[in-house]
Protein backbone atom coordinates (compact mmCIF):
# COMPACT_ATOMS: atom_id res chain seq x y z
CA UNK A 1 0.00 0.00 0.00
CA UNK A 2 1.35 3.26 -1.12
CA UNK A 3 1.84 6.12 1.82
CA UNK A 4 -0.83 9.27 0.67
CA UNK A 5 -0.22 12.76 1.47
CA UNK A 6 -3.58 15.14 0.40
CA UNK A 7 -4.17 17.28 -1.47
CA UNK A 8 -2.96 15.08 -4.46
CA UNK A 9 -2.31 16.90 -7.42
CA UNK A 10 -3.92 18.47 -10.46
CA UNK A 11 -3.38 21.38 -7.14
CA UNK A 12 -5.90 24.10 -7.71
CA UNK A 13 -5.14 27.47 -5.89
CA UNK A 14 -6.81 26.32 -2.91
CA UNK A 15 -4.85 22.65 -2.44
CA UNK A 16 -1.39 24.43 -3.91
CA UNK A 17 -1.64 26.74 -0.77
CA UNK A 18 -2.80 24.39 1.39
CA UNK A 19 0.58 22.11 0.55
CA UNK A 20 2.52 25.16 0.71
CA UNK A 21 1.46 25.62 4.51
CA UNK A 22 1.79 22.11 5.44
CA UNK A 23 5.24 22.11 4.13
CA UNK A 24 5.77 25.38 6.33
CA UNK A 25 4.66 23.94 9.17
CA UNK A 26 6.39 20.78 9.27
CA UNK A 27 9.58 22.69 8.57
CA UNK A 28 8.64 24.65 11.57
CA UNK A 29 8.58 21.85 13.73
CA UNK A 30 12.53 21.34 13.21
CA UNK A 31 12.02 17.48 13.34
CA UNK A 32 13.76 16.25 10.88
CA UNK A 33 11.84 12.94 10.99
CA UNK A 34 8.50 14.51 10.38
CA UNK A 35 9.55 16.68 7.45
CA UNK A 36 11.28 13.70 5.97
CA UNK A 37 7.72 11.87 5.47
CA UNK A 38 6.37 14.58 2.89
CA UNK A 39 8.97 12.91 0.19
CA UNK A 40 9.03 9.56 -1.63
CA UNK A 41 11.48 7.62 -0.42
CA UNK A 42 14.06 8.37 -3.60
CA UNK A 43 12.69 12.38 -3.65
CA UNK A 44 15.69 13.90 -5.32
CA UNK A 45 16.94 17.39 -4.11
CA UNK A 46 19.06 20.47 -4.83
CA UNK A 47 19.30 22.23 -2.31
CA UNK A 48 21.77 25.37 -3.12
CA UNK A 49 24.89 23.54 -4.15
CA UNK A 50 23.92 19.94 -2.42
CA UNK A 51 22.51 17.28 -4.31
CA UNK A 52 20.48 14.71 -2.06
CA UNK A 53 18.76 11.61 -2.94
CA UNK A 54 15.98 9.84 -0.63
CA UNK A 55 14.79 9.99 3.06
CA UNK A 56 17.76 8.96 4.82
CA UNK A 57 19.68 11.29 3.06
CA UNK A 58 17.39 14.40 3.90
CA UNK A 59 16.52 13.92 7.02
CA UNK A 60 20.35 13.87 7.62
CA UNK A 61 20.55 16.76 6.01
CA UNK A 62 17.76 18.88 7.62
CA UNK A 63 19.82 17.30 10.95
CA UNK A 64 22.66 18.98 9.86
CA UNK A 65 20.74 22.11 8.66
CA UNK A 66 18.78 22.54 12.28
CA UNK A 67 21.95 22.18 14.70
CA UNK A 68 23.47 25.36 12.87
CA UNK A 69 20.76 27.37 11.76
CA UNK A 70 19.09 28.13 15.28
CA UNK A 71 15.79 29.43 16.69
CA UNK A 72 14.63 28.82 12.68
CA UNK A 73 11.43 30.21 11.46
CA UNK A 74 10.31 30.15 7.89
CA UNK A 75 7.51 31.59 5.60
CA UNK A 76 6.22 30.02 2.03
CA UNK A 77 3.72 31.22 -0.07
CA UNK A 78 2.74 30.01 -3.01
CA UNK A 79 4.36 31.74 -6.49
CA UNK A 80 2.63 29.25 -9.30
CA UNK A 81 0.89 25.85 -9.37
CA UNK A 82 0.41 23.28 -12.75
CA UNK A 83 -0.46 20.09 -12.84
CA UNK A 84 1.62 18.00 -10.09
CA UNK A 85 4.11 21.10 -9.34
CA UNK A 86 4.40 23.92 -7.11
CA UNK A 87 6.96 26.64 -7.01
CA UNK A 88 7.04 28.75 -3.70
CA UNK A 89 9.09 31.63 -2.52
CA UNK A 90 9.94 31.60 1.09
CA UNK A 91 12.31 33.56 3.87
CA UNK A 92 13.52 32.14 6.83
CA UNK A 93 14.95 33.62 9.50
CA UNK A 94 17.61 32.10 11.80
CA UNK A 95 21.08 32.90 13.85
CA UNK A 96 24.51 31.03 14.14
CA UNK A 97 26.30 30.06 17.44
CA UNK A 98 27.66 33.03 17.84
CA UNK A 99 24.26 35.09 18.10
CA UNK A 100 24.58 36.68 14.34
CA UNK A 101 20.87 36.85 12.71
CA UNK A 102 20.22 36.12 8.81
CA UNK A 103 17.50 36.30 6.39
CA UNK A 104 17.27 33.26 3.72
CA UNK A 105 15.24 34.56 1.07
CA UNK A 106 14.89 31.78 -1.56
CA UNK A 107 12.50 30.11 -4.44
CA UNK A 108 11.31 25.94 -4.49
CA UNK A 109 10.12 23.83 -7.35
CA UNK A 110 7.99 21.09 -6.21
CA UNK A 111 6.91 17.79 -7.77
CA UNK A 112 4.88 15.21 -6.45
CA UNK A 113 3.72 12.21 -7.34
CA UNK A 114 0.42 11.04 -7.35
CA UNK A 115 0.17 10.43 -4.14
CA UNK A 116 0.94 14.15 -2.83
CA UNK A 117 4.53 12.92 -1.76
CA UNK A 118 7.70 15.18 -3.20
CA UNK A 119 9.94 13.14 -5.39
CA UNK A 120 11.65 16.59 -6.42
CA UNK A 121 12.53 19.46 -4.99
CA UNK A 122 14.89 22.21 -6.67
CA UNK A 123 16.00 25.07 -3.74
CA UNK A 124 17.95 27.97 -4.86
CA UNK A 125 18.50 30.23 -1.70
CA UNK A 126 20.62 33.47 -0.80
CA UNK A 127 21.38 34.29 3.19
CA UNK A 128 20.96 38.28 3.62
CA UNK A 129 22.86 39.10 7.08
CA UNK A 130 20.40 41.36 9.50
CA UNK A 131 20.90 42.83 13.00
CA UNK A 132 18.54 41.57 15.30
CA UNK A 133 16.29 44.64 15.58
CA UNK A 134 15.79 43.81 11.73
CA UNK A 135 14.02 40.70 12.54
CA UNK A 136 10.43 40.01 11.36
CA UNK A 137 9.46 36.83 12.82
CA UNK A 138 8.86 36.62 16.23
CA UNK A 139 6.40 34.30 17.00
CA UNK A 140 7.55 31.03 19.66
CA UNK A 141 9.16 28.50 18.12
CA UNK A 142 7.17 26.28 15.96
CA UNK A 143 3.92 26.70 13.64
CA UNK A 144 3.19 30.63 12.30
CA UNK A 145 0.26 31.77 14.05
CA UNK A 146 -2.39 32.33 11.40
CA UNK A 147 -2.82 35.88 11.89
CA UNK A 148 0.69 36.43 11.33
CA UNK A 149 1.23 38.63 8.07
CA UNK A 150 2.78 36.50 4.92
CA UNK A 151 5.96 37.21 2.70
CA UNK A 152 4.09 39.85 0.79
CA UNK A 153 1.67 41.63 3.59
CA UNK A 154 5.59 41.95 5.24
CA UNK A 155 6.63 43.58 1.87
CA UNK A 156 9.45 40.41 1.66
Amino acid sequence: MSESRPPLPPFTAETAAQKARMAEDAWNSRDPARVALAYTTDSRWRNRAEFLQGRDAIQAFLTRKWSRELDYRLIKEVWAFHGNRIAVRFAYEWHDDSGSWFRSYGNENWEFDEHGLMRLRIASINDLPISEADRKYHWPLGRRPDDHPTLSELGL
